[in-house]
């Protein structure tokens, strides 16, 4: 009979215990993992949400331009200008998350991006110090993106090495339960201060109040992450190694996954195409181009995002159930079929036909939430999870997702084509397929180079 015994890290206790080369979790210390990583993936996409839905309004305090479209352009080249410096955090968060334990880097992430964010509510605007003030907006939003380079890689390595393997679809789901609380946080705070503050206050100091709101949450968010416990399979590794673990080399995280490196771009690239298409671009596409009501335009999201939040664990549970590669193909299929259909209803104006145009894309998307926290960290080996997840992840969103609203926008006023969002995701959608249909099942089973892992009963 296997002899159970207490694995005690040099780290932090975990109280899980292994079965020879079975992790037996505590059910009350992986929700409390759960729930600390995704409040604070739901703190620092609320400070991302805010900078999208206020856009039209920051384009009118920080660049002179009187073009609407320009102005538009200019704040989206702010916002894509943070994801060309993801990679580089990812290089430096992610590598070091593998060294020195997922907890100390994911507190690292949530004070810098706190700082970052609460900085662009201080800074004066362009009729106060001129050129001074896109050139301050730029440097917060640098911060930002490079400290959320390694953001989203923690987050989801911390769950997924945590989860039993037979539920880590449904807790990894509670993150991006968590980003679409944060967006949603963030659209209603915007949407308020629509409907309350005339347009003049909102560009005179309204639309500082929500960036101001990020230090005491950063505060919050500190204290839940530090309150994080190392997980089991990272414990487990330092254990083997009787110390902190060597640097792996850059060039093994990218050269020695360079398969897995790839199918993780393509899948990301679709889910955060699709995302940043719906839920950062679409608000300012039906006000700037559509001229949709923007009060009007933000509830319909908000809507979309709250249907979302209520699918979001039950369709995690399913990924658990059919596997990940079915409910990745099935949203892939859906946005390369229905993404014209849906925009054309969203082009009709009305608040039903944009609501089920958006609807209809929400639900697709969440093909893609409740699937890939779980899928995507199963794609590399726990010795390097963290540093090669980091890499793929923000390499992807870098080029293709954080840019999608700059793109997008781009397109349109090059071509006068309206259509081009659905076109967008559509080539995406291609993408993502033909990354899905490489990619080996994972549901169910132990993330590579880690003992398999149960519930405690």
């Amino acid at each position: 009979m296997a002899t159970v015994t207490a694995v005690t890290p040099p780290l932090k206790a975990h109280r899980a215990t292994e079965a020879r080369d079975v992790t037996v979790t505590d059910p009350a210390l992986v929700k409390r993992a759960v729930k600390a990583a995704a409040l604070g993936n739901a703190m620092e996409w609320f400070d991302f949400g805010v900078y999208s839905y206020i856009a039209v309004t920051l384009g009118k305090v920080f660049f002179p331009s009187g073009n609407p479209t320009a102005q538009l352009l200019s704040t989206f080249g702010a916002f894509a200008a943070a994801f060309l410096v993801r990679p580089l955090g990812g290089m430096v968060f992610g590598p070091l998350g593998d060294r020195v334990g997922r907890q100390k880097v994911l507190a690292i992430t949530m004070i810098m991006m706190a700082v970052g964010t609460f900085a662009i509510g201080l800074i004066p605007s362009y009729a106060t110090i001129g050129v001074g003030a896109p050139l301050l907006l730029l440097a917060a939003r640098l911060v930002q993106g490079f400290s959320t380079g390694g953001e989203y890689a923690g987050a989801s390595t911390f769950i997924a090495e945590y989860a039993p393997d037979k539920k880590r679809g449904f807790f990894g789901s509670w993150l991006e339960f968590g980003t679409l609380a944060g967006y949603i946080g963030g659209a209603g705070l915007v949407t308020l201060m629509t409907a309350l503050l005339s347009s003049d206050d909102l560009t005179s100091w309204g639309w500082r109040i929500p960036f101001l709101i990020a230090g005491p949450m950063g505060i919050i968010g500190l204290y839940l992450r530090m309150r994080l416990e190392e997980t089991p399979a990272f414990a487990a590794e330092v254990e083997k190694a009787e110390a902190d673990r060597p640097k792996v080399p850059l060039r093994e995280l990218v050269s020695g996954q360079w398969k897995a490196l790839l199918l993780c771009m393509g899948l990301v690239l679709v889910f955060n195409v699709t995302d940043y298409m719906l839920l950062s671009y679409m608000p300012s596409y039906l006000t700037s181009e559509l001229k949709y009501d923007e009060t009007h335009g933000l509830l319909v999201v908000l809507g979309v995002m709250a249907l979302m939040m209520i699918v979001q664990p039950f369709a995690g549970a399913l990924t658990d159930r059919v596997g990940r590669r079915p409910v990745i193909a099935a949203g892939c299929a859906g946005f390369l079929f229905l993404s014209i259909p849906a925009l054309l209803l969203i082009r009709q104006g009305s608040l039903l036909a944009v609501g089920l145009g958006m609807g209809a894309l929400g639900m697709l998307l969440v093909c893609f939430t409740a699937a890939m926290p779980a899928a995507l960290p199963a794609l590399f080996p726990t010795r390097v999870r963290y540093g090669s997840l980091s890499i793929g992840f923000n390499v992807s969103v870098s080029l293709f997702g954080g840019t999608t609203p700059l793109v997008v926008t781009a397109l349109i006023g090059a071509t006068g084509n309206m259509m081009m969002p659905a076109y967008y995701m559509m080539a995406a959608a291609v993408v993502g397929g033909f990354a899905v249909w490489r990619m080996a099942e994972c549901a169910g089973r132990p993330l590579p180079g880690s003992a398999p892992a149960v519930e405690q009963r």
